[in-house]
Order: C-alpha cells, then sequence, then structure tokens
C-alpha cells in the first residue's frame, strides 16, 4: 500500500508548510506556504546565502534611506524566496503581508499590491501567488478589494467560525484555520485534560467550518492548518487543502497504515444567512476567548520574527 503521504494526496491537496526547497522536493507538495517566522528559519540556515545576497546588491543600487531600504529589502526576499519555491512546486505559493499593517486596510492592500508586482516583474503570474493576511476584520476587508482585483488571497490566523464565515462572505479565495494553536490553548485551560485528535477542538473547528462552507455553497477553500501531530491531520483527511510541516510529512511518508476520507460535501445545502456586520463580527470574536487571544499571540509572534528577519537585513546592508 502507498504511504500515508501518498494515499492523503488522493483525498487532499498537500501544501509544504516551510521554506526549506530540500524538504519540498523530497515529499513535492502542490503548494508551499510561508510567513515570516518560516522565512526566517530558512533565511539563517546558510542554504540560501546568494539569494539574500544578490536581493541585497540590488537594494543597495537604490538611492533609499536606511529604513526604507530595509523594508526593500525584506519584500524583494521574501518574493526572492518564493520564486525559488515556485521553480519546485507545480502550484501556488503563499506570500504574507508583514504582520504589523493586520489593522491597517489600506496599508495591507497597497503592501499587497507590491508584492504582487515584485512576483510579475520576475515573470510569475499572481495565478501562482496567494497574499496571506490575517484574519482581522481590516486584513478580512483587504481581502475583499484585492480579490476584486485578481489577487488570490489566504486569510491566516483563523480560530473561529466567525472569522471563516467572515472570509467566505467576502469572497476570500482560501482561509487556513489552525489546529495545534487551538489544541494549545485548551490545554492550558484544562490541565490534565487528554484529547485524542478526531476529538481536538481544533479538528473539530475546521470540520465544522468545512461542513458550513460545503452546506452554504461557498467556494473558499478551506486548508487546514498548524498541526501537532499526525493523528490531527487524518482526522481531517478529505479536507480541500492541508499544509504540512517536512517533520509530519516525514511521519506519513514511514507509515504505509490505510488513509480513509473523514471529510466530503454532505450534499445538504442551506441559504446562505445575512452578511456578517463589523460590530457582529466583532462582538462573536471578543465572545471567544481562545480565538481572540491566539489571534493576538499568533499577529504577535509574526511581527517579532519579522523585526528579527529585518534586524539581520539592516545588519547585513
Amino acid at each position: 500500500m502507498p504511504s500515508q503521504l501518498e494515499q492523503l494526496k488522493t483525498l487532499s491537496t498537500v501544501v509544504a508548510d516551510t521554506g526549506d526547497i530540500d524538504a519540498i522536493n523530497r515529499f513535492r507538495p502542490e503548494d508551499a506556504t510561508t510567513n515570516p517566522s518560516l522565512i526566517l528559519k530558512a533565511v539563517t540556515s546558510g542554504k540560501y546565502d546568494q539569494v539574500v545576497q544578490t536581493t541585497l546588491e540590488n537594494v543597495r543600487n537604490n538611492s533609499l534611506t536606511m529604513d526604507m531600504a530595509v523594508e526593500e529589502a525584506c519584500d524583494r526576499l521574501i518574493v526572492a524566496m518564493g520564486s525559488l519555491i515556485l521553480q519546485n512546486i507545480p502550484g501556488r505559493v503563499s506570500t504574507e503581508v508583514t504582520a504589523r499593517l493586520s489593522f491597517d486596510t489600506d496599508a495591507s492592500i497597497d503592501k499587497a499590491r507590491k508584492l504582487t508586482e515584485l512576483y510579475e516583474t520576475g515573470g510569475i503570474t499572481r495565478d501562482r501567488i496567494l497574499i496571506k493576511l490575517a484574519a482581522t476584520w481590516e486584513g478580512i476587508r483587504a481581502a475583499e478589494q484585492l480579490e476584486k482585483e485578481g489577487i488570490n488571497c489566504n486569510l491566516t490566523l483563523i480560530f473561529s467560525q466567525t472569522q471563516a464565515i467572515a472570509c467566505a462572505e467576502a469572497g476570500v479565495f482560501l482561509i487556513s484555520p489552525f489546529v495545534g494553536r487551538i489544541l494549545d490553548w485548551y490545554r492550558k485551560a484544562n490541565p490534565g485534560t487528554s484529547y485524542l485528535p478526531a476529538s481536538e477542538p481544533g479538528v473539530k473547528s475546521v470540520q465544522n467550518i468545512y461542513r458550513y462552507f460545503r452546506e452554504h455553497l461557498y467556494p473558499t477553500i478551506v486548508m487546514g492548518a498548524s498541526f501537532r501531530n499526525k493523528g490531527e491531520i487524518l482526522a481531517l483527511a478529505g479536507c480541500d487543502r492541508l499544509t504540512i510541516s517536512p517533520e509530519l510529512m516525514a511521519e506519513l511518508s514511514a507509515s504505509h497504515d490505510r488513509v480513509d476520507a473523514v471529510l466530503s460535501p454532505s450534499g445538504k445545502t442551506s441559504e446562505r444567512p445575512e452578511p456578517m456586520s463589523e460590530a457582529r463580527f466583532r462582538w462573536l470574536l471578543n465572545e471567544d476567548a481562545m480565538a481572540t487571544e491566539k489571534l493576538a499571540e499568533g499577529i504577535r509572534n509574526f511581527e517579532a520574527d519579522q523585526r528579527k528577519l529585518e534586524k539581520l537585513i539592516r545588519e547585513k546592508l
């Protein structure tokens, strides 16, 4: 029997949750997704020094202040890494708008357009990229506008059905609901409680979102993310897409146990509700302590790694 990873690929689109080209070539996913943490890890690995050096040389040739040069270099570097990844996958790469813009719709739109233009200047068409934005109200509104311009988006840091529904109503191409980080919160809130993968709150959250989208005929793609163990992944087999770390892809590759589909459209359909207002979105998110805390924490953590990347670039410039 084929490995669990190969079986999974027949049920869900497998996406590499890494910027490591070696891992991508080893496991041959359809797509890849990155974030500031993964780009920082790749850049500091020493494997991509030439990419970094070339990027910095291009920036040095421009008459920019140091702050402007650092920002320009970071933009060019994440696009250069994304372009390199695209040489090794058949599908799309996700590239993230810096987390510090998560509450600024206009600035998020401008940055997304800039990243898209950099890709297009390098000969990469927009149908091969996804712009990642945090699923704040402002991020969702930015994605709504970008989708109208033909710039597809990946809304990340999804911890609640409220966020997911707002994204679907905005016509977002893809969302990334997080599994493992939800589990982290529940473990901290309920010390000593054990959860089987199939019954974990993060797994249940993604299952509920998937079923809601299919029942209400939203075309938005659901991509489970942030996995802590392979059991969570197998409990979501059949989900539209699953973004998986190299470590967990290795575990799936090493096993040849049977993989069965857990998720599939039921065929049941329901009329869509009235679109969610900003006030209702903010109230429902406020009422969900886990989602509120994990969204804020995720934005802070991505921004912390963005600052580390900027510090590294500043020193090299």
